[in-house]
């Protein structure tokens, strides 16, 4: 699928050195900066929610009854 997408003269130049650099074609290396950024962010959202009652020591359960009450 093909997009259109703004940007600034600076990141066009960036982006060409970089493809001379490395020899690769300037959409090759966009797709693998987007697969990057989603890989990146799917991961933090990933680490936000693990473990997120491992550093309390309460128990779950007493913790649900107790939100409960407030109810």
């Amino acid at each position: 699928m093909r997009i259109l997408v703004d940007i600034s003269d600076s990141q066009i130049r960036a982006l060409g050195e970089l493809c001379k650099r490395v020899h690769q074609p300037r959409a090759a290396l966009i797709r693998e900066a987007i697969s990057e950024y989603l890989a990146h962010h799917s991961r933090a959202q990933e680490k936000d929610a693990f473990g997120l009652w491992g550093k309390d020591s309460a128990d779950g359960i007493a913790y649900q009854r107790k939100a409960r009450s407030e109810w």
